[in-house]
C-alpha cells in the first residue's frame, strides 16, 4: 500500500494558519457552550441575544442608528445575555420559567427598539389618511 506524503516544499503560510485558527475557535467554543451545557430553550435565548447584538452592530456600521443609541442597545442586549448565562449556570443549564419569560420580554423590547430606530418596524394603516405609521 502506498503512503501519501506531501512534498517538502508545501508549507502553510503563518498568516493563513493563524487566520484559520482565529476563525474556528469562537465558533467551536460557542457550539460547545450552547450544545453541551444549556438546555435548548436557554441556548436559544442566548443565541437570540447575540443575534440582536449583531444586528445592533450592523445597524451602527450602516449609520442607521447613532453611536449613543447603539451603545445603549448593546448594553441592554449584553446584560440580558449575561443574566441568562448566570441563571443557567446556577440552574445547571436551565433558567426558571418566570425568569426566562422576563428575559424574553426584555430582549423583545430591545429588538423592537432596534427596529424602531432603524425604521424597519412593521407599518400599520392603509395609507388612506396620508401615510403609514410605525407599529410600536
Amino acid at each position: 500500500m502506498r503512503s501519501f506524503k506531501l512534498p517538502l516544499t508545501f508549507k502553510l503560510p503563518r498568516t493563513a494558519a493563524l487566520a484559520a485558527l482565529v476563525v474556528a475557535v469562537p465558533f467551536a467554543g460557542a457550539y460547545a457552550a450552547s450544545a453541551g451545557f444549556y438546555t435548548p430553550r436557554t441556548a436559544g435565548l442566548i443565541d437570540q441575544a447575540q443575534s440582536v447584538d449583531q444586528g445592533i452592530t450592523a445597524a451602527r456600521q450602516m449609520d442607521k442608528i447613532k453611536p449613543a443609541e447603539a451603545r445603549d442597545l448593546h448594553r441592554q442586549a449584553v446584560r440580558i445575555s449575561r443574566v441568562a448565562q448566570r441563571e443557567a449556570a446556577a440552574g445547571h443549564g436551565a433558567i426558571p420559567a418566570e425568569q426566562y419569560q422576563q428575559l424574553v420580554a426584555q430582549l423583545d423590547d430591545v429588538s423592537q427598539s432596534l427596529r424602531n430606530a432603524t425604521g424597519s418596524s412593521p407599518l400599520i394603516g392603509d395609507g388612506a389618511d396620508g401615510g403609514y405609521y410605525p407599529n410600536g
